[in-house]
């Protein structure tokens, strides 16, 4: 049999695999009486489905998985999403019975134990950040944003005052802009400088009495730490405007500076991101909130706090913008975080900072001579190279991105963000070794070289993937949501 008579076999779906009178399993005759059984109505004549033996379920879906690209088995060199390996045992600990059987509305008395760990991750995400109060509610790195700008917007309006606008830097992450107009407000953006930070003479001019915060992220979207960052706190607090971190890469950070220091009032921290949990195919997340002492009486509840016997219960703040999802936030998500930090300690989290920065920096030093590099400085956790110099070639980002595909790379990040033509965004991540990046940069490397030899290989790749490349513009307008039969799945 030819390599393409396997192939063509291994891709049928399992409709094509199916044959008549085939089955998986096979079930004694019931022995208790039968359930009355639903109206016709609400039966189908005919379910489509296919037969097929129990064997051939197993390989057809094992080989599915197969195809599947995952953290356990290669890189992620995604930036901007902090794509990590994270240790197996802190799954282990969110799955301890006592963790995963409890229920959101049992009384506390009887969960004192998760309490407790909640309570000591809000000190934890305090003691990193430099803040001084953590609510975990927010679901997410957005979700959080969102909690951040409302905990802002009722900190203004308790101080009678209303403002309007919320300047955002061009190189945020696209859902500062949809958090801003979400929460009320009009977002203006400001422009970065040549050297990535945020342009100061346009921070300026765009600060008045009608702006209520200017969100930042740091280190931002370029892998760049904001040079600027003290004297933009200064000229922010001066106009009675409150400075938000949106805290994605904080992964940057660790142990190195605390947000709060810089003269931030307010941080979402993503949980999925920076504390160990698999990230990626949309979820689990956590983003909780850290705030200054002045914005504390305006958190989301429930927060955790102690009573006077050294209970733990859930305490509302004074003036709480209110609840803003189902129960205390998701509490799995929180295990996992307690249990990375646990198991680190401050000497640890120093050291995810200082190997992911070293990890960036290293592949920025291998890469620069066959890739543009917008911003001539050292980066943090992530590079931003450009596709430029590619491009007159006639080779685009997208196809170096593809062509990763057949080197057995995951692609990075592309054309994010908007600011740096033809983005190339890489994030190594303090989990990989030596030995991954410079395989990682031996493929970069030759598909620079086919770029300038052999541009028609770049141009139609992947070659060896199981789909070549997809019409992902047309996928995403004219979905295909239901199957229908008589036609391909």
């Amino acid at each position: 049999m030819s390599e393409g008579e396997r192939h063509e076999i291994g891709s049928k779906l399992s409709f094509d695999r199916g044959r008549p009178g085939r089955w998986a399993v096979s079930l004694p005759d019931c022995d208790v009486p039968l359930a009355a059984m639903p109206p016709s109505s609400l039966l189908r004549d005919e379910l489509p489905l296919p037969e097929m033996s129990q064997p051939e379920i197993v390989r057809y879906f094992t080989n599915l998985a197969c195809l599947n690209y995952s953290v356990d088995t290669g890189f992620y060199p995604l930036g901007s999403c902090t794509m990590k390996y994270n240790p197996k045992l802190h799954e282990d600990m969110a799955r301890l019975p006592g963790f995963a059987a409890i229920h959101p509305l049992q009384p506390v008395e009887a969960v004192q134990g998760a309490l407790a760990l909640m309570f000591d991750l809000q000190c934890f995400l305090a003691e990193i950040t430099g803040m001084k109060a953590v609510s975990l509610a927010p679901a997410a790195g957005a979700h959080g944003e969102l909690t951040s700008v409302l905990t802002v917007r009722a900190f203004l309006e308790h101080r009678g005052e209303s403002r309007h606008r919320v300047l955002v830097p061009d190189s945020a992450h696209g859902t500062n802009l949809a958090t801003v107009s979400t929460a009320g407000f009009h977002c203006q953006p400001i422009a970065s400088d040549a050297q990535g930070n945020t342009d100061l003479a346009a921070l300026s001019a765009a600060l008045d009495d009608d702006v209520a915060a200017l969100m930042l992220t740091l280190p931002n979207t370029l892998g760049l730490f904001d040079q600027n960052i003290v004297e933009i706190a200064r000229m922010v607090h001066e106009k009675g405007a409150l400075l938000y971190c949106d805290g994605a890469n904080l992964n940057a950070l660790l142990g190195q500076v605390k947000i709060g220091d810089l003269g931030f009032d307010v941080v979402q921290t993503n949980l999925h991101k920076t504390f160990s949990t698999p990230h990626g195919g949309g979820g689990p997340g956590s983003g909780p909130v850290a705030v200054k002492a002045h914005l504390a009486p305006f958190l989301p509840s429930p927060i955790v706090g102690q009573d006077e016997n050294g209970g733990y219960v859930f305490e509302e703040p004074e003036h709480s913008i209110g609840k803003v999802g189902a129960f205390q936030g998701n509490f799995g998500i929180v295990v996992r975080a307690y249990a990375y930090i646990r198991s680190l300690g401050a000497a640890g989290l120093r050291e995810v900072s200082e190997n992911a920065v070293l990890n960036a920096n290293y592949l920025l030093a291998r890469l620069r001579q066959s890739y543009d590099l917008p911003y001539e400085r050292r980066c943090l956790h992530e590079v931003v190279f450009s596709g430029s110099r590619q491009r007159a070639k006639g080779v685009h980002t997208l196809d170096v991105a593809k062509r990763l595909i057949d080197y057995g790379f995951h692609p990075p990040t592309v054309y994010f963000p908007l600011i740096v033509d033809e983005a190339l965004m890489i994030e190594p991540t303090e989990t990989e070794s030596k030995e991954t990046l410079d395989a990682f940069c031996e493929a970069m490397l030759a598909i620079a070289r086919e770029a300038e030899e052999e541009p028609d290989l770049l141009r139609n790749a992947p070659r060896t993937a199981p789909v070549r490349r997809l019409d992902e513009a047309a996928a995403a307008r004219h979905p295909v949501l239901r199957w229908q039969k008589g036609e391909r799945a």
